[in-house]
């Protein structure tokens, strides 16, 4: 037996606790990151001061420390993550952000709130949630909703199964996301005699599940009859490192690839069945062939209205064969279900399809419409002016990433030109959270990307509302001497809200960084980056700003690239898809109306055999 208080068990579990795929054991949890207050300081604080096998990293807001777990296992392929500890009350409730978007994006985090006192003798507390209803519920009942499991330890003999139950969520591939063990602030410093087979070296497999046969049998029927089949690749194919399986799948049978945001990867730009994005922000090569279709293969996608351009992509009678690890998104756009992980998924139907080959006509057309997209980027990354446009920004980053560079973006209009634009080099260098789309993530998620993988140059994208939504985890970056390149898109708003607005009929009301009759702000972002610590280069040219991305790659400092670019500017081609948000039915124009009536109309619910 090991006598220790309830935080300093949790930490000594965590420290041990491996994860294992195809051979491979790495620790689970590569550290701790917090903010401490009076829930946790005693706790949770003591025990990560006097324990040395869990590092404790020091974030600067307690919704950008997850935002950085969830960056830091989204590019360990969700093999392994870091825990997050805050303080009950705001600490706690800004952790819920954070949560829902891992919980989305199917991320391992965890999440170690403090919380009221288990005994209530010293009730009501600081930050205490009074609830007429139960004297049981805090602040901490908000993660819920937004937690694949959840617990509050109320009691030391209640800590074993809530951690197992942790760990067995979080290393789940269909059912990970945020998890929450609410933490009483009484309990965290309550001493109890452990057994010591709590803290042994527990090794944690993750399983690659393969499909059952007769649905394996039904895949290859249909897909032997098909004509036009398209493979969309989600990130389920980069989940399970299955990018090897894929394009050897592609290969062989002679079927396109079109990819979603968070599939962006799965094949390299370059290879001849590489279509690029699809759906509201994706190619003309990858709709193209989409909207032909007969059967389409979706391997670890969940199928998001971006994806599908809000189900007006795919043709009213194609059917959908999908490969993926969770049976509830399997089941979507009433597809043949292949419950499989996806690399034993695509090596079992590349089996069941011996012998058999798309037609060669649909490769000679992939190429035709490539060639075109291919044009069509290389205009807009060519584009020269002052102020530069948002095209040649993200080409000239594009260039400067090369073969080991890693994108890091979130929301706002750049996501949609870089699903579209970018030039994937393969796995793993195109990161954009696209799930919750969640402004302030980018700092925040490209620091744990850089933590997760300090090996390759990590170039954040973001714009001015985002980054002032959550530029603060540069000070993180700074004093843990971790190297990132931000540029920093400056064009004094929301430039996509900003035309959405305008194609709703709202007048882009609210979507302009200016003072309130209408002049420019006295603000100055680069400055601000300078004063959190960034070493801060201010490009007014594309010329400009070649030379910093070579000067900051070839550094070992944080910098931050500011540039500015024109919001109005709409420089990128388009999608030619097609995407539901309302119009409102009195107030805009008439053919603003009659226009969403029209494409409402092309809405299929995919209601097909499965």
């Amino acid at each position: 037996m090991t006598r220790l208080t309830v935080a300093q068990a949790v930490v000594r579990f965590l420290a041990r606790q491996w994860s294992e795929r195809d051979g491979v054991e790495r620790r689970f949890f590569a550290g701790c990151v917090g903010i401490f207050g009076h829930g946790n300081v005693a706790g949770m604080g003591q025990a990560l001061a006097d324990d040395d096998e869990l590092p404790y990293l020091l974030s600067r807001n307690e919704q950008a420390m997850v935002h950085t777990a969830a960056g830091y296992a989204r590019a360990s392929n969700r093999l392994a993550t870091l825990a997050c500890t805050t303080s009950i009350g705001p600490g706690a409730t800004n952790m819920v952000t954070g949560a829902a978007g891992a919980t989305i994006n199917r991320l391992p985090v965890l999440l170690l709130p403090g919380d009221i006192f288990s005994t209530r003798v010293a009730s009501p507390l600081l930050q205490e949630l009074e609830d007429q209803r139960s004297y049981d519920v805090s602040v901490n009942d908000c993660l819920k909703p937004v937690s694949r499991y959840w617990d509050r330890i109320n009691r030391p003999e209640q800590l074993p199964s809530a951690l197992l139950a942790a760990m067995r969520v979080l290393t789940d591939p269909a059912e990970t996301g945020a998890v929450t063990l609410a933490l009483p602030q009484d309990v965290q410093a309550e001493a109890y005699d452990w057994p010591d087979e709590l803290f042994a070296r527990r090794v944690w497999h993750v399983p690659r599940p393969r499909p059952e046969r007769a649905a394996l049998a039904r895949a290859a029927e249909r897909l032997r009859a098909a004509e036009r089949p398209l493979i969309v690749a989600g990130g389920g194919v980069l989940h399970s490192e299955a990018t090897d399986e894929l394009r050897a799948f592609a290969e062989r049978v002679g079927i396109p690839v079109a990819e979603t945001q968070a599939g962006k990867g799965a094949l390299p730009h370059g290879h001849p069945l590489a279509l690029g994005a699809v759906g509201a922000t994706g190619t003309t090569a990858a709709n193209e062939l989409a909207r032909e279709a007969d059967v389409i293969i979706g391997v670890g996608t969940r199928y998001s209205d971006f994806t599908t351009a809000s189900r007006t992509l795919f043709a009213p009678d194609a059917a959908f064969v999908n490969v993926n690890v969770t049976g509830f998104d399997a089941a979507k756009l009433s597809g043949l279900q292949l419950v499989a992980d996806a690399r034993e998924g695509l090596a079992d139907l590349a089996g069941a399809l011996e012998g058999w080959r798309a037609p060669a006509a649909l490769g000679e057309r992939a190429g035709e419409l490539i060639r075109a997209w291919d044009a069509a980027v290389d205009a807009a990354y060519g584009l020269e002016g002052t102020p530069p446009s948002q095209a040649a920004v993200i080409g000239a980053v594009n260039a400067a990433a090369g073969e080991d560079g890693v994108v890091v973006c979130a929301a706002g209009s750049m996501p949609g030109d870089l699903h579209k634009l970018w030039r994937p080099s393969g796995p793993g260098s195109y990161h954009v959270e696209y799930g919750y789309s969640c402004m302030g993530y980018e700092i925040a998620g490209g620091l744990g990307v850089k933590l997760a993988a300090p090996e390759r140059e990590v170039f954040v994208l973001v714009g001015d509302g985002s980054y002032l939504m959550m530029a603060q985890e540069l000070v993180t970056a700074v004093a843990e001497g971790v190297k990132l390149t931000v540029v920093l898109v400056d064009n004094s708003g929301f430039a996509s809200i900003g035309r959405l607005s305008e194609s709703v009929g709202a007048r882009r009301l609210g979507t302009a960084y200016t003072a309130r009759d209408g002049g420019p702000l006295p603000v100055d972002l680069a400055a601000n980056a300078a004063s959190l610590g960034a070493s801060v280069v201010r490009a007014e040219t594309v010329a400009d700003l070649r030379k910093a991305l070579d000067a900051a790659r070839a550094g070992e400092a944080t910098t931050v690239i500011y540039v500015r670019t024109d919001r109005m500017a709409d420089d990128v081609p388009s999608s030619q898809a097609w995407w539901d948000v309302p119009v409102a039915q009195v107030g805009p124009p008439e053919e603003i109306r009659d226009g969403y009536a029209a494409a409402k109309r092309a809405q299929h619910l995919h209601l097909g055999p499965s």
